[in-house]
């Protein structure tokens, strides 16, 4: 069987989208892996859909047949409706086996910066043993380790400026700590390139500005017009903010998780960029749109 298909686990979402769209137009041919087949395409037939069988063994392996390069967006940003980081790791150890007998070349793997394995933080500790579970594999691989993305219905960036255009005040945890976040467009370009290279690398997806959080508010906030106050919260209060909010906008907003990692410096490369997308350029080009409509994760994930 002649293998030439790229295979992108939610190709019909936020990353996986902009992906597949640059590997349609390098002329690949593309197969989404979804757990939502009968969700809308936004590609008009052009990408094939198999559903993304965790449960399944066979049909898993089935979903791979042909496929030259996975590129593997799976994850889950919190615990939901039975679903936490641990059962999103077991998935994921099954995705690699099935891709490893299904005779796949190359995995192009999104990860985060500064997983580790002895991590408190579930999201950061299940990134790193997703990680160790690819390099165990035996499989071609690319691990890309993106801090935030920005571009598009982002969910950071994007919530962060909906809020603003809405609230009269916005709470920062205290604290010295910044992002890197880097165009989502930068990282499709990255993940292509590596699926066309066979040898195993780790690498962060971030882009050329590191911008301390508190500055990265400021400056969301005036690009967008909005008059909220800013002030310092503490991780409590945020959460309690949170858990108002979710009725209001079906949907999680914040989690301790997130807040932590933030905090500890998780989301900023030591390594040099390989996004080439300023955001302070982006913002000032995009704020009329941003922040419009609330960029939902469990209406992309869960429903």
């Amino acid at each position: 069987m002649e293998r030439d298909v790229h295979a992108v686990t939610g190709a019909f979402g936020y990353s996986g989208q902009h992906l597949a769209r640059l590997l349609l137009e390098r002329g690949a041919r593309v197969r989404s892996l979804t757990g939502h087949p009968d969700r809308p395409d936004p590609f008009g037939g052009r990408v094939e859909v198999r559903r993304l069988a965790f449960d399944d063994p066979a049909a898993l392996r089935a979903s791979l047949a042909g496929v030259q390069v996975l590129h593997n967006t799976y994850w889950v940003r919190f615990a939901h409706g039975g679903v936490d980081h641990a059962l999103a790791v077991e998935r994921s150890r099954r995705l690699f086996a099935a891709a490893a007998e299904a005779g796949v070349e190359r995995v192009v793997h999104v990860s985060i910066t500064n997983p580790s394995p002895g991590s408190p933080l579930p999201y950061f500790r299940g990134k790193a043993q997703v990680e160790e579970a690819l390099r165990r594999s035996g499989l071609s691989h690319a691990i890309l380790r993106p801090a935030v993305f920005f571009g598009g219905r982002d969910v950071l960036i994007n919530n962060v400026a909906w809020l603003l255009r809405r609230l009269p005040v916005f709470g920062v945890a205290p604290g010295s700590y910044g992002l890197q976040p880097i165009h989502v467009d930068d990282m499709a370009r990255l993940a292509a390139e590596q699926g066309e290279r066979r040898e195993d690398v780790t690498l962060d997806a971030v882009g050329p500005e590191a911008i301390e959080f508190r500055e990265l508010v400021r400056m969301v906030k005036r690009a967008v017009g909005a008059r909220a106050l800013l002030f310092p919260a503490p991780p409590w209060l945020l959460l309690a903010a949170s858990a108002l909010l979710r009725p209001v906008v079906g949907d999680v907003a914040l989690t301790a998780d997130e807040i932590a990692g933030l905090r500890a410096g998780l989301l900023v490369s030591k390594g040099p960029p390989t996004g080439t997308t300023r955001f302070s350029e982006w913002l000032a080009a995009n704020a009329g749109r941003l922040g419009r409509e609330w960029a939902s994760e469990l209406q992309r994930h869960f429903r």
